[in-house]
């Protein structure tokens, strides 16, 4: 398998596949492809991953797509204008740790599976459901990222502070947990909500520049009332 990232402003990976050789997107997430692919839909891991995937913000179904020749295309494309992050799995044998909406595409030997928090006031209150998902296993994934990626690797101990919505992933050695922001002022009129993401090292973090969900709120807020 061969692949590679087009486009700028909505960008789109674009894999060359072998005869028999296959990628799994979301519901919905492939742009565009070549004669001699196959699709089919399934919930795939089951009935219970399925419903996972639904309570941690993904569709119940994916795609699977597989070549029916050599050097086979098939597109999946980012929603909103950002990136794509692209992570071998099997650097990162501990798993990664994805918020909803991250998951863009993957070779079939990654797999997907619900991951709850340690800490069950960090999903209750922040803002991005207290369930994750975690990626583990071998070959290709592709995470939509909105805006720019940033990409740190923090240091045993280490803490970065991250607006809720602007977490794209972790890796499994990085504690997750969530802090309320402190000082009445602060909370009301800080414009930054009651909570802040707090990502402990050791282990690389992503976090993207934008937060789409606050951008689409204050387009909404612009709109006429009647």
């Amino acid at each position: 398998m061969n692949f590679e990232i087009v486009g700028k402003t909505v960008p789109a990976v674009e894999v060359t596949l072998n005869k028999g050789e296959s990628m799994y997107s979301q519901s919905g997430g492939m742009c565009w492809q070549s004669q001699g692919v196959t699709m089919k839909t399934n919930a795939k891991g089951g009935v219970m991953k399925s419903l996972g995937r639904m309570f941690a913000g993904e569709s119940i179904f994916m795609n699977t797509y597989t070549a029916d020749v050599d050097n086979a295309k098939v597109a999946f494309a980012t929603t909103v204008p950002g990136d794509i992050i692209t992570l071998d799995m099997s650097k990162h044998p501990q798993g990664f740790m994805l918020q909803k909406g991250a998951f863009l595409c993957a070779e079939p030997s990654v797999e997907l599976n619900i991951a709850f928090t340690k800490r069950f006031s960090a999903g209750l209150f922040g803002g991005e459901g207290f369930v994750l998902q975690r990626a583990q296993g071998s070959g290709n994934l592709f995470l939509e990222v909105d805006g720019d990626p940033i990409i740190k690797t923090l240091a045993p101990g280490e803490v970065l502070k991250v607006d809720t919505g602007n977490v794209v992933g972790f890796e499994s050695s990085v504690n997750y947990e969530i802090e309320t922001v402190k000082g009445l002022g602060n909370i009301f009129f800080g414009g930054e909500g009651l909570f802040l993401t707090k990502l402990t090292g050791p282990g690389k973090v992503i976090v993207q520049t934008q937060n789409f969900g606050d951008f689409a709120g204050r387009i909404i807020g612009m709109l006429p009332k009647k």
